[in-house]
């Protein structure tokens, strides 16, 4: 009986050693699970609800613990809401700033960007203000008049005879037929000087025009009042000077009339050499080409005083100024020069 007693009283201490070791593994659980739900809150994440019948904030007895072991075996790892201690509340923690400012702080990369952004759209705008912006022009009419010379360098009769020389349509230097029409006409078609009876927009005589005009073959009597006819019959004129002539005379031969390349002289200001080439019964020409800027601008002024007579050295200056700023209008040499513009009917 004793042996009984002993037996009983070692059955029911170790019954209570395992409720104890029961006891202090549920609560070892519910401790990781209030860590873990503290740490799911703290990352954004709501937690799961709690099973049907069950109130998370009830703490459950020690024989309950036991039995809801017994029923639904130990919570795995993966469940995120237990039941909670009586008077414990999980910690949310909280960035210092979302504190005290009851917000969550904006992202610095959010800042950059918007920084960046504001950056990128003012240079924009102040590069559009620059490239957009009207500088300095020649006047509208040199547009209209640059597309009739191209009409009027359509006439193959327009280079000099016998020599070939383009001077005036040429690619680099056609230019020196709206320089020419702007310095005397204003690069109007109907321009009339009353002084000389010059008509039209070459700086020449109707009579020598109308000369000229019968060189080039022209479908109908000589217009100098119409813009083409008459850009026809200055690029003839401007190519005659530069290279000669050669005409019939009243006797039936030939009769050279010499231009401005038959001169040595010349051709070293134009050229640098003052080496020429003569051909019997051809006006003589300068041996090298006229390529420089300096010898262009030279010739160009040399022209014009042959074709306007007695016009004075700074006019003649101001083509070649023009003629070499024919890409810059804004050159303060330039818009001085427009300035003096005679006006059309005077």
């Amino acid at each position: 009986m004793a042996t009984d007693n002993r037996f009983e009283h070692f059955i029911e201490r170790d019954d209570d050693w395992f409720s104890d070791i029961e006891l202090k593994v549920l609560d070892l659980e519910n401790e990781l699970c209030e860590w873990r739900e503290s740490r799911t809150r703290d990352l954004g994440y709501a937690p799961d609800p709690a099973p049907s019948g069950e109130r998370p904030d009830e703490p459950l007895q020690a024989a309950d613990r036991t039995q809801a072991l017994i029923d639904r075996g130990r919570r795995t790892a993966r469940r995120r809401t237990v039941p909670r201690r009586a008077g414990r509340r999980p910690a949310t923690r909280r960035p210092p700033a979302a504190r005290r400012t009851g917000r969550r702080p904006r992202p610095r990369r959010g800042r950059m960007i918007a920084i960046g952004t504001a950056v990128v759209l003012a240079v924009l705008v102040v590069g559009a203000m620059i490239v957009l912006r009207k500088g300095p022009s020649w006047p509208p009419s040199v547009a209209t008049v640059q597309r009739e010379i191209t009409v009027a360098c359509q006439n193959p009769n327009v280079s000099a005879e016998p020599s070939q020389v383009n001077f005036a349509c040429g690619h680099d230097t056609s230019q020196i037929l709206w320089v020419f029409s702007l310095m005397t006409s204003n690069n109007d078609p109907g321009y009339a000087d009353p002084r000389t009876g010059r008509k039209g927009l070459e700086p020449i005589a109707p009579a020598q025009g109308g000369q000229v005009a019968w060189s080039l073959n022209l479908h109908h009597p000589y217009n100098p009042l119409n813009p083409v006819d008459s850009l026809a019959v200055a690029a003839r004129a401007i190519n005659n000077i530069v290279g000669g002539a050669t005409l019939t005379g009243a006797n039936g031969r030939p009769a050279v009339q010499p231009g401005l390349e038959s001169k040595p002289e010349n051709c070293a200001r134009y050229t640098g050499s003052s080496a020429i080439v003569s051909h019997a019964g051809f006006p003589s020409l300068c041996a090298s080409p006229v390529i420089s800027r300096e010898g262009r601008a030279a010739l160009v002024a040399d022209v014009y005083q042959r074709w306007m007579p007695g016009a004075s050295a700074v006019a003649a200056q101001n083509v070649s100024v023009l003629f070499q700023n024919a890409g810059n209008p804004g050159d303060p040499q330039v818009q001085a020069i427009l300035k003096t513009l005679p006006h059309p009917g005077r």
